[in-house]
């Protein structure tokens, strides 16, 4: 069974700070995050319903 994850970077990584992101991975019941810079350090993951809430919050409320 092949349990590696596969991250992928936000679409808004792009020229300039697109290697400056996080990559996010999918799992059964969690989303992991990851600072693409430093890939080999411990990932932060959270119940896959919380990270959905946090991410639509997000879609609310945009960065000017």
């Amino acid at each position: 069974m092949d349990t590696r994850d596969r991250w992928r970077k936000s679409s808004y990584s792009g020229a300039g700070d697109g290697n400056s992101c996080v990559e996010i991975a999918h799992r059964p019941t969690r989303i992991a995050i990851r600072d693409s810079k430093t890939p080999a350090r411990t990932s932060l993951t959270f119940p896959t319903p919380t990270f959905t809430t946090f991410i639509e919050a997000l879609k609310q409320h945009p960065h000017p």
